[in-house]
């Protein structure tokens, strides 16, 4: 859903790109560098409570998240190296956010999950949707390595991380924990259904009768 607003958000980055195209800044300096700091973030304040700052500063640098990609096509350097780069450590990030939220579930900084149902609820939701998470994005590059298509699902890496950070932040300033638990909860059922529509595609594309596949092509 929100991953079809990119095109947006790249021409909102050009004039940031080309002040760091003057600078000699290179996009995977602006990889490495976006990752880190948002790990840095996720580790640092999610864990310890500050979960509003956490989430503001998170969907800042997601929104940056285009950024490396207009400085590479502004300076020719697109390659599949970068995507690659790129690619990757947008699992290392997503990885971080939620095992940030899963260790505020457990340690409870907040004193607003305690230690029964809802901690537990709350952190077997967060590792279900940092493992089924991980698993999209892989579908997809599995299905383009075996020369199939999956590019099908209810929620995009930038659906996952509002759905997940936002309600999180909002319990900060009173939100009822509930909201949160049931929104990881739906996002856990949203990126499972994600995970078996890829799975199924891909299926239907790599088992049709090479009759058919003869008849599509002529």
């Amino acid at each position: 859903m929100l991953d079809h607003l990119q095109k947006y958000f790249r021409t909102a980055m050009q004039p940031l790109a080309r002040g760091l195209d003057r600078i000699g800044c290179k996009p995977d300096y602006v990889t490495v560098g976006g990752t880190v700091i948002a790990v840095a973030i996720a580790m640092g304040l999610l864990p310890t409570g500050h979960v509003l700052l956490g989430g503001i500063l998170i969907g800042v640098f997601a929104l940056f998240d285009t950024l490396d990609g207009t400085l590479a096509r502004l300076q020719g350097s697109t390659s599949a190296w970068g995507a690659f780069l790129d690619a990757t450590l947008d699992r290392i990030t997503d990885g971080a956010v939620f095992a940030g939220i899963t260790i505020w579930f457990v340690i409870d900084p907040n004193n607003l999950v305690g230690d029964g149902p809802l901690m537990w609820w709350g952190f077997i939701a967060t590792l279900w949707c940092m493992a089924l998470g991980a698993v999209v994005p892989y579908a997809h590059a599995r299905a383009e390595a075996v020369g199939a298509s999956a590019r099908v699902g209810l929620t995009g890496r930038s659906d996952r991380l509002v759905i997940a950070l936002v309600p999180l932040g909002f319990t900060q300033l009173g939100l009822p924990l509930l909201v949160l638990l049931i929104c990881l909860t739906l996002l856990a059922v949203t990126t499972l259904i994600t995970v078996i529509w890829r799975i199924a595609v891909v299926h239907g594309q790599l088992t049709k009768p090479k009759t058919a596949l003869a008849d599509s092509n002529g």
